[in-house]
């Protein structure tokens, strides 16, 4: 392909998914730290009810949110096979889609990020450098509440790996950037569009997108890091709904 097109394309695809959530996540750190009180006063909802009142409604639409939000990646996958590139190498290592291999490694990422990631969230909002993230705010007495985080958070595990370590690290590479100038890209972009959540949110997720770039290019597999990412997020999601105003070390 040629370089311009790639350039356009990238444009375009993250203009779509993950690039608009960076400019929005940019407007949204300058909207909370401009606010009385600073980053620390604010609070960011993810998993917002989407009709409060009407929980057969608020189910359909935040179903068709989750099935939506996907999209880009099989507008990845299917650009990267429009230009020749085989998914079956990029994405899953000339193997197969998954194996208890993939769960694995998944799995003990995760146990290693996720307290990592707390501990640092922690102090990041008592430093006054995050906003308190509210992981969920859907109703408490729908009975679809957990099914759905879990859904949502398997929807931003494929999206967000898929795209960019299957996508923009290929294209990177393809447009001549070595190793370290690639996996360090896509990890601003990473933190970019958590940028909402405030500086903490930033640093830590660009940590974890160098990490994640670096094992990327050593297993050549995304779906260690999508297992990863999902069990994360439904730490994150789960855990919030339960913990939320019954322990008093939580941010709330």
């Amino acid at each position: 392909m040629d370089r311009r097109l790639i350039v356009v394309e990238l444009v375009v695809v993250l203009s779509l998914s993950l690039g608009r959530s960076a400019v929005y996540s940019v407007v949204s750190l300058i909207a909370a730290a401009t606010a009385p009180g600073g980053l620390a006063a604010q609070t960011t909802t993810m998993n917002r009810s989407l009709a409060p009142d009407r929980p057969w409604l608020d189910l359909t639409l935040q179903l068709l949110g989750i099935g939506f939000g996907v999209m880009p990646v099989l507008l990845a996958g299917y650009l990267l096979v429009h230009s020749g590139v085989r998914l079956h190498e990029v994405w899953f290592g000339g193997g197969r889609f998954g194996s208890w291999r993939d769960v694995g490694y998944g799995g003990a990422l995760a146990a290693a990020v996720g307290s990592v990631g707390l501990a640092f969230y922690l102090l990041m909002h008592a430093l006054g450098l995050n906003l308190t993230v509210a992981a969920n705010g859907l109703a408490d007495d729908v009975w679809w509440r957990t099914p759905v985080l879990i859904l949502s958070a398997l929807e931003q595990a494929v999206l967000e790996e898929f795209v960019v370590l299957g996508y923009v690290l290929v294209r990177l590479r393809q447009l001549g950037f070595g190793d370290a100038a690639a996996i360090g890209g896509a990890a601003v972009l990473r933190g970019s569009y958590h940028l909402y959540q405030g500086i903490g949110g930033f640093v830590g997720n660009l940590v974890m997108g160098l990490l994640f770039g670096w094992l990327y290019r050593r297993w050549g597999r995304v779906m260690p890091f999508v297992i990863t990412h999902w069990l994360l997020d439904i730490g994150a999601f789960v855990g919030y709904a339960a913990l939320a105003g019954k322990v008093d070390w939580l941010p709330t």
